[in-house]
């Protein structure tokens, strides 16, 4: 799940050296938190949040073949 959103961030930025991907596991969850330099904080989450969406989207339909929850969080 990590590499799959480190890909998809850095396809979108200006500065793909900056995404950085942390997984934090829980008992029933995993949440993916996703920072990205401020400047392209927008680009990921586009025009009213549907980049972000789309995202999410992909991450629930991945997590989903492996029987697993997963959740994306952007930071800031």
């Amino acid at each position: 799940m990590k590499n799959l959103i480190t890909r998809i961030a850095q396809a979108l930025v200006d500065h793909p050296e900056q995404v950085v991907v942390t997984e934090v596991e829980g008992t029933q969850i995993l949440v993916i938190e996703l920072k990205v330099a401020k400047e392209d904080i927008g680009k990921v989450i586009g025009k009213q949040g549907r980049t972000a969406r789309a995202i999410r989207t992909i991450l629930s339909a991945a997590s989903a073949k492996i029987k697993n929850r997963a959740v994306l969080e952007i930071l800031e």
